[in-house]
C-alpha cells in the first residue's frame, strides 16, 4: 500500500490518512468503515488523523491493507488525485532521526573522515513538509543545499532490536530531502540550527508498506535541480546499511510506530561542488527513489 495523509482541495479540513491508487486516493477508515459495513466511522477502529495512524503502528495498518485487498473498487470512498492536497504522510512524529555521512563519496565531499560508527542528528515536526509544500528558504542563509534520502517508518516499539530482525520493525519507506543550511550547519559543531529550519525538510509523497519495496538496501536513488541531475546512487552503497542502523539506534534510542530515520544521502550536493550552485528561489527539486516514486517541491524565498 501508499499510505498518504491528505485533504481535498476545497476544504480546509484536518488531513486525513488515505491511500493511493494510480488516479485516486482512498479515504482510508471509510475504507474500513465500508468494508465492515459499518454506519458511521470510529477513531477507534481506524484513526483519520495520519500522525495517531503511524502511531498505532502496525495493527492498524493491518485493518487498512485488509479492507483494501477485500473492497472492490466501485465500493471505496474515493477522490480523484487532482481534487486532493498531499500533505507530509506523517505531520508530528514523536523522533526524526537522521544519519549524516552514509556514503563514502558524500564524506568525502565534504572533507570529512569516513565515519566509524553512524553519525546521528535531529529534526523537528517544525521542519516537515509535504510533497506539494514549498521549501522556504530563510534570509539567514545564503548555502541551502538538498540531499536525497531513504527515509525509514518504524511500525512497533523497537528497543534494543538485533539487524536481523529489524525488518520485522519496519512500517515502510518514504522519500526524504534533507534541506540543510551548510552556512548556519558550519558555523558551530553542532548542526542542528542548520537542518530543522521552519519548513525546510519535504517528507512524500507517500509511505510505501515494506512488503511492496522489498529489499530496501538495493534502490537507485537520484537527485534533480531544475531538471539538472545533482546526486545519482544507490543505497548498496550506504556505509551503515538499515538493518545495522535500526540495531545501533534502538540500542540507545526506544523508537516508536511513526519514527522517522533518514538514512543519509549519497554525494552530489551544492556543498562538495568546485563552485557550488545553493538553491535559490524558484528553482524545482525532483526526488526519485526506486520502488518508491517521486517527489517534486519549488524553493521560495521565506516571507
Amino acid at each position: 500500500m501508499k499510505l498518504v495523509s491528505y485533504r481535498l482541495k476545497n476544504e480546509t479540513s484536518p488531513l486525513r490518512i488515505g491511500i493511493a491508487l494510480e488516479n485516486y486516493i482512498v479515504d482510508a477508515q471509510k475504507l474500513y468503515q465500508s468494508y465492515h459495513q459499518l454506519e458511521s466511522s470510529s477513531d477507534s477502529l481506524i484513526p483519520a488523523d495520519p500522525t495517531v495512524f503511524f502511531k498505532l503502528g502496525f495493527p492498524v495498518i493491518e485493518k487498512a491493507r485488509e479492507a483494501f485487498i477485500n473492497t472492490a473498487q466501485e465500493r471505496m470512498v474515493k477522490y480523484d488525485r487532482e481534487a486532493v492536497y498531499l500533505g507530509t504522510p506523517i505531520p508530528e512524529p514523536s523522533k526524526i532521526i537522521c544519519v549524516g555521512k552514509n556514503y563514502v563519496e558524500h564524506a568525502l565531499e565534504m572533507q570529512s573522515d569516513v565515519p566509524d560508527y553512524p553519525v546521528l542528528f535531529a529534526k523537528f515536526a517544525n521542519a516537515l513538509i509535504g510533497p506539494e509544500d514549498a521549501i522556504e528558504k530563510t534570509a539567514f542563509t545564503d548555502k541551502l543545499d538538498y540531499e536525497v534520502e531513504l527515509t525509514v517508518v518504524i511500525g512497533k516499539e523497537a528497543t534494543k532490536v538485533k539487524k536481523e530482525d529489524a525488518f520485522h520493525y519496519i512500517a515502510g519507506y518514504t522519500i526524504g530531502n534533507d534541506i540543510s543550511a551548510r552556512d548556519l550547519q558550519k558555523r558551530t559543531p553542532q548542526w542542528l540550527q542548520g537542518k530543522t529550519i521552519d519548513n525546510s525538510t519535504p517528507i512524500g509523497p507517500w509511505v510505501v508498506t515494506h512488503d511492496e519495496v522489498g529489499d530496501p538496501g538495493k534502490l537507485d536513488v537520484s537527485c534533480y535541480v531544475n531538471g539538472e541531475k545533482r546526486q545519482a546512487s544507490n543505497t548498496e552503497k550506504l556505509i551503515f546499511d538499515i538493518p545495522y542502523l535500526i540495531e545501533f539506534i534502538s540500542s540507545l534510542i526506544t523508537l516508536n510506530p511513526g519514527d522517522i530515520i533518514m538514512t543519509g544521502t549519497p554525494d552530489g550536493v551544492a556543498f562538495g561542488m568546485e563552485s557550488p550552485k545553493f538553491l535559490q528561489d524558484g528553482d524545482m527539486v525532483t526526488l526519485e527513489i526506486e520502488r518508491i516514486g517521486r517527489m517534486e517541491n519549488v524553493v521560495r524565498d521565506s516571507r
